[in-house]
């Protein structure tokens, strides 16, 4: 049986260095992807992760559900909650989003929200179709789903699914190895473009982006495994069908990362 990434792990490791310059980053990146007023809404984080956007959700004013099937995610977003928040409208719970039984007692939000998990459940139309469902009439779907390259798609779940399959020493390597590959490729493309081909501002900018470090977005990229992937036009045509309408998109321009998507419920 091949084994999956320790998602948990990897974010009680990043939970550590989250500070309020890091929440302010995180801040300021939610509110200008979701344009609402926060205050008294409802928010649905699945897949919490390091617990950082239902961290924000919560200072900003919602009252925040957050779930995640990893117990290690349980335990950082716990944590980041009680240290960062005097606001207690918050509940945390182990759950998967493809758990039919626990969705059951599960009301509808104006904020469903799930930045790069759905991608890694193993079942990412099912779990994108349980989200839909937990959606309020001109409410929000705000996701993060990888995006479909094709041959190179096909390939790095090759590589993920070797990574998580292998002994430290080869996971070492291989995150070495794509950190290396990675900037090398960064720094040639800005020298041949007459750029400044350090990369000290995108290390910053790559911050910007929830908060999220370098080192651990690229273990989180890496080992993401189960690993599936869309094209835009998919996932397009299969919210249209249960009554959304996409309010923005931003894609990754051919990168190996997600496309970004809000949509509203008609």
């Amino acid at each position: 049986m091949t084994k999956i990434f320790d998602f948990g792990k990897n974010w009680i490791n990043f939970s550590k260095n989250i500070d309020e310059t890091r929440i302010e980053m995180a801040t300021n990146s939610l509110t200008n992807l979701i344009d609402i007023d926060f205050k008294n809404k409802s928010f649905f984080d699945v897949g919490c992760g390091s617990g950082l956007s239902s961290l924000v959700a919560l200072r900003l004013g919602a009252k925040v559900l957050a779930i995640d099937n990893d117990g290690y995610s349980i335990i950082s977003t716990t944590n980041l909650l009680k240290k960062f928040s005097q606001n207690k409208n918050y509940e945390i719970k182990q759950q998967s989003i493809l758990d039919e039984d626990f969705l059951k007692n599960v009301k509808k939000f104006d904020v469903v929200y799930s930045w790069g998990v759905l991608h890694h459940t193993g079942e990412m139309w099912k779990a994108l179709e349980n989200c839909s469902l937990k959606v309020k009439k001109k409410g929000k779907l705000v996701l993060a789903i990888y995006n479909d390259q094709g041959g190179a798609s096909r390939r790095w779940y090759l590589i993920k699914k070797i990574y998580v399959s292998s002994p430290k020493i080869i996971r070492l390597f291989l995150i070495v190895f794509f950190f290396i590959f990675f900037e090398t490729r960064a720094f040639l493309i800005k020298l041949l473009r007459f750029q400044n081909p350090f990369p000290f501002s995108d290390w910053k900018n790559k911050k910007k982006n929830r908060g999220m470090s370098v080192v651990h977005d690229l273990i989180d990229w890496i080992g993401g495994y189960p690993f599936e992937y869309s094209k835009p036009e998919k996932i397009f045509i299969f919210l249209k069908k249960k009554g959304f309408i996409l309010d923005n998109l931003r894609t990754n321009a051919g990168g190996h990362g997600c496309n970004e998507y809000v949509f509203t419920k008609n």
